[in-house]
């Protein structure tokens, strides 16, 4: 196979780990947990994995431990670092016992339950060592959420004699990772089940995930992309970019951007639906920041969108929710409208508030809130051209302003939409040597006998040697949401806080940034040289943790 030369030098990195994950361990119990909200359902639902205390790994003396086989499972979408993970956990579990094996599970839970897997053996592992993407097993989006897929998973897990399961995963593959350990806890199959916490979206963390995985180099990638795109636009001064970015359900990654690049706008989902703004609202705030830009003859800049900006908007997110709730409930009547008559039909099926704001929406956007729903039984926002949306409803309110004499200028826009360019990038330092200690950590809760754990990896914008390690349930993380029309236990999702230190920081420049051209162009990602240019953490981490 023919390697780069980045990928030859980076084979060579030794990722940094944690000082008390460096010799032998012991778990220090912390104080008992409770789940985040809904704590009697949460409790009742999860009897054997609920209230259990806080780990944190602290040097102690040398154990023999025996022989340990775990399985290994990449579930979701990609994010850079899940590699890593993988090294950490094999180099983990080699340290306790050398004739320890780890079995990948091929192409997400599904592998589980239909037995592909494959042994990942030192050979294979070493040519994977900090590298993007999940190609050494792949992912899938099965959910694991069945008996019979927990008992035909247990059949290969009893055949190949593992131990414990590690699922690198979002908020989604982590609830059904808590789902599992429970699962095999209450019928003592003495299987252990351990989470590590991967989206690159950053809406997976709380007090005790401080971030997750892949969230540092993706942001890195685009803010380097949206970095060229300002350095050409303000070289042609003659094009408004708007450019979207991934993040379904948070504006985690947008904001981030933001911090690191200085754009014209910023919009963020979580503000949005806190000021109950409308559509036209949001429209009218980009194009009011085009009309004074164009005062001072400057037409062009650059806008950041979210992903799913779309739901966040109060009017929409109602909408959505209705139309989520009847295609779970009609999705076979549904099917067999026929096209050209599919708008007629839902207008007719929608309460008269939502039928309204259905038919006022152009085709193209009303066909995509009811194109196939995710595995989650969710509209697919990604599939919503919302940067064309907002571009050409921004078009329209300017000729429409011009002809009143309140604009002056040109407008003319470009659109981008970076999702999966920063998904499978080479990490960071950050993030390969965080991933890396999140596996060595998993190891270390399956060699405690913990299940229905996640890793967690704390104090990260620290020197690596002064990072903590250990574990918390994964109960403490739920709550109930209404999922395909019912109540379920998921974990719950950390949005932008309005009132949190990174929102407030870009709060305060925004105005100068919408007026003036205040462009920051950060570069590509760098794993050689000065620690502070390579092992820099997001904004984000240094503005919450006052660093």
């Amino acid at each position: 196979m023919t390697k780069s030369a980045l990928q030859i030098a980076r084979a060579a990195y030794q990722p940094k780990l944690p000082k008390a994950l460096k010799g032998a361990v012991i778990a220090k119990e912390g104080e008992a947990t409770q789940s985040v909200a809904d704590q009697e359902a949460i409790k009742a639902l999860f009897p054997n994995t609920y209230g259990m205390p806080l780990i944190q790994f602290v040097e102690g003396e040398a154990v023999e431990y025996p022989a340990i086989n775990v399985g290994v499972i990449l579930s979701g979408g990609q994010a850079p670092g899940g590699h890593n993970v993988i090294s950490g956990l094999f180099d983990g579990i080699k340290k306790l016992n050398k004739d320890s094996k780890l079995y990948g599970f091929i192409l997400g839970p599904g592998g589980l339950v239909d037995h592909k897997y494959m042994e990942l053996t030192a050979e294979i592992v070493e040519e994977y060592r900090n590298t993007g993407g999940f190609d050494i097993i792949g992912s899938g989006r099965t959910k694991l959420e069945k008996e019979d897929q927990f008992e035909k998973g247990y059949e290969i897990i009893k055949e190949l004699g593992i131990n414990a399961l590690v699922i690198i995963g979002g908020d989604d593959s982590n609830t059904n990772a808590c789902v599992l350990a429970e699962y095999y806890a209450a019928k003592k199959y003495g299987v252990q089940v351990i989470g590590c916490p991967k989206t690159i979206d950053g809406d997976l963390k709380n007090e005790m995930i401080e971030t997750s995985f892949g969230f540092d180099t993706a942001c890195k990638t685009y803010s380097e992309m949206i970095g060229n795109i300002q350095r050409d636009c303000n070289s042609s001064r003659k094009y408004w970019h708007f450019i979207k970015l991934m993040g379904r359900s948070a504006s985690h990654i947008a904001l981030e951007c933001a911090l690191q690049v200085q754009p014209n706008l910023c919009i963020v989902s979580e503000e949005v639906e806190a000021n109950n703004m409308s559509l036209d609202d949001v429209v009218t705030y980009i194009a009011q920041a085009v009309a004074t830009r164009a005062a001072e003859g400057n037409n062009f800049g650059t806008v950041l969108i979210p992903e799913g900006l779309i739901e966040f908007i109060p009017a929409m997110k109602k909408l959505i929710a209705e139309l989520n709730d009847f295609l779970a409930h009609n999705a076979a009547e549904f099917a067999m409208v026929k096209k050209s008559q599919q708008r007629e039909y839902i207008i007719s099926k929608l309460s008269k508030e939502n039928a309204d704001i259905y038919a006022s929406l152009p085709e193209g956007v009303a066909r995509q809130l009811t194109l196939d729903r995710d595995p989650h039984g969710n509209v697919q926002v990604s599939l919503i051209e919302t940067e064309k949306l907002l571009s050409d409803m921004v078009a329209v309110k300017l000729a429409q302003w011009k002809e009143e004499g309140k604009y002056v200028g040109k407008f003319a826009a470009q659109h981008h939409f970076f999702g999966y360019e920063g998904r499978c990038a080479a990490p960071s330092n950050f993030d390969a040597d965080y991933c890396y200690s999140l596996g060595y950590t998993a190891s270390m809760l399956i060699a405690n006998g913990k299940t229905g754990y996640m890793s967690s990896v704390r104090n990260t914008t620290a020197p690596a040697e002064e990072w903590i390690a250990g574990g918390v349930p994964i109960t403490m993380m739920m709550n109930m949401e209404r999922r395909h029309g019912e109540m379920k236990p998921v974990i719950q999702k950390a949005l932008v806080k309005l009132d949190g230190a990174p929102f407030k920081k870009f709060a305060a420049c925004r105005e100068e940034w919408a007026k003036e051209t205040c462009y920051v162009y950060p570069g590509p990602i760098q794993y050689f040289g000065p620690t502070e240019v390579c092992d820099e953490p997001t904004k984000t981490l240094q503005l919450e943790q006052a660093k």
